[in-house]
């Protein structure tokens, strides 16, 4: 009998990751082996990362053997990248709700796994590894369509839904707690050097297909509404929107990269 992890206090990630594999596997028989591989065959969180994003990213430039040996040294150089996946696939399951529960991410959703390609190619580049960092983006960008320089600062807990198109820039930070939607784009304003890239805060909710550019600052749980052009610092705690966005507001909520709540506040509302 397995042991429901739902009950009581929640379970630890990897707990109720191979829970849930373990179910998958019971009513998807015919998945039950790559399930047994990609989860139910490793002991740790970490050692089942360095497999699956190997199978991913293996390519004729490099096998899935050396793939998974540069990840599994990536982890073993920085134990943090394992909280961080944690982190990030629990703001997949408490923010978007196509996610039954933490098994899909894992296997499927290409924001969650691009981005945990990217810590590990940040984790290069700090390494001074820099040719295997750019190899690990660009295999994320052709893989999951998501453009993220080795060199950008992301923080913990940050969710990149659908994720199709988002690009980041070489010095860009984006804070945690953040959401990003497919089509953002964290980028310059030219061909100037040094840092260039727009600086995001904490649980910013960066909606579809907007636009941060330059060198700015988006104050901590703003929100950037779908198709915004953003060239000037957006303030906290407030809503802007438009082509060049412009402040229309404070949030219709708290904390709009939780609830994912992407309207524009009524400015007639009294």
């Amino acid at each position: 009998m397995i042991d429901n992890p739902d009950i009581g206090a929640p379970a630890p990630v990897w707990k109720r990751l191979r829970f849930e594999a373990t179910a998958a596997a019971a009513e998807e028989p015919s998945l039950a082996g790559y399930l047994s591989a990609a989860i139910l065959s490793h002991s740790r969180l970490g050692q089942a990362l360095s497999y699956h994003l190997a199978e991913k990213l293996q390519s004729p430039a490099m096998g899935t053997q050396q793939v998974r040996h540069v990840i599994t040294g990536a982890y073993e150089a920085n134990a943090g990248l394992v909280t961080l996946a944690e982190s990030d696939m629990q703001a997949v399951l408490e923010r978007d709700p196509a996610s039954r529960g933490l098994l899909q991410p894992f296997l499927f959703f290409k924001g969650f796994l691009a981005l945990q390609t990217h810590r590990i190619a940040h984790e290069l580049w700090r390494q001074g590894r820099e040719t295997l960092a750019f190899h690990f983006q660009s295999r994320a960008s052709e893989l999951f369509d998501v453009d993220i320089h080795p060199a950008a600062r992301i923080g913990a807990g940050v969710m990149l839904d659908h994720a199709s198109g988002i690009t980041i820039g070489e010095t860009a930070v984006v804070g945690e707690g953040c959401s990003l939607l497919h089509g953002v784009t964290l980028g310059g304003t030219g061909k100037e050097i040094g840092d260039r890239h727009p600086k995001i805060g904490r649980g910013v909710l960066l909606s579809v297909g907007a636009k941060i550019l330059g060198n700015i600052t988006v104050g901590d749980e703003a929100k950037v509404a779908a198709g915004s052009v953003v060239l000037k610092d957006v303030p906290a705690y407030c809503t802007v929107a438009g082509v060049p966005a412009k402040v229309v507001g404070g949030p219709s909520c708290c904390q709009p990269a939780k609830s994912m709540d992407q309207g524009i506040p009524d400015q007639t509302a009294s």
